[in-house]
């Protein structure tokens, strides 16, 4: 697990930094901390449940938002973090470069909730979908709606 706090330490430093730098945001700069440590936390156990290698689930999870941090914009923020999050990962030097290939397309694809891509980034979107629920937020999209009931009547 030491992997995923380690990456989770330096998303926290890039959003002390980006807070700084970006001062109009759609979401509030304290939202992107509880989002990105309660949503690795869910898609650690989607991927045990799921049989998926779960942290680099998990890491998925806490910087699909990347993009957002960085420009503070929601707004075609998945397509926007695809490449920073990549310099970002290299940085950290905790990735393989596969791995970064993974976890870059998860960010990128977060936003299709009506799309199937790969079994991470299927967590991703789950994971998305029920952290904003938890926390009693609505779902901004139909997608978002559907993926949240679909979920939600598995249980």
């Amino acid at each position: 697990m030491h992997k995923l706090l380690q990456l989770q330490s330096a998303l926290l430093k890039e959003i002390d930094k980006y807070e700084k730098l970006v001062s109009e945001r759609d979401h509030f700069i304290d939202w992107e901390r509880v989002h990105i440590s309660s949503c690795a936390k869910l898609g650690y156990l989607m991927a045990e449940e799921r049989g998926v290698e779960p942290i680099l689930a998990a890491s998925a999870c806490a910087i699909h938002d990347y993009g957002r941090i960085i420009t503070g914009k929601q707004a075609d923020h998945a397509e926007a973090g695809y490449l920073p999050v990549q310099e970002f990962l290299k940085k950290t030097n905790l990735f393989t470069e596969d791995e970064i290939g993974i976890l870059s397309l998860a960010v990128k694809n977060h936003s299709n909730k009506s799309e199937v891509g790969s079994p991470i980034e299927e967590i991703v979107k789950d994971a998305d979908v029920l952290d904003f629920y938890q926390y009693g937020y609505k779902m901004a999209r139909p997608e978002q709606q559907a993926r949240l009931e679909q979920l939600l009547s598995k249980k």
